[in-house]
């Protein structure tokens, strides 16, 4: 079996050393027309607890979707290409953290789907 490329999270300016916040956020992307966008982009001194990702066709035209994060080197997939039909809808509830190098990217192939993201932000800046 193949090893594959292990990195490693946990920058040192990701680490709390002092007061901080926390907040609920929202990213939203409306009718992205069979294409990949960036959703959120990961910043120095954050860290982004991802709560939920929804996807909702809106264009009586079936396709696929994917989620990914790219952590500064490596695409990670999340998501590969489920199916969503006519009008659908894909949720995904599964909690993962993204931190300054990453970006949280989406994409559709049906012709206007939007994309809402929640997430919890730890400022430490």
């Amino acid at each position: 079996m193949a090893a594959g490329t292990l990195v490693s999270s946990g920058t040192s300016a990701n680490i709390p050393s002092g007061s901080g916040s926390e907040r609920l956020c929202r990213a939203t992307i409306h009718a992205l027309n069979n294409d990949t966008q960036t959703i959120l982009s990961g910043t120095a001194g954050h860290i982004y607890t991802i709560l939920s990702i929804i996807f909702c066709e809106q264009n009586n035209d079936s396709g696929t979707i994917s989620i990914r994060i790219n952590d500064g080197t490596n695409d990670i997939r999340i998501a590969s290409n489920p199916t969503v039909g006519e009008q659908g809808v894909f949720v995904w509830n599964d909690k993962f953290v993204i931190e300054e190098n990453d970006d949280l990217i989406v994409k559709n192939t049906s012709t206007s789907g939007d994309w809402y993201v929640s997430y919890i932000d730890q400022d430490w800046t």
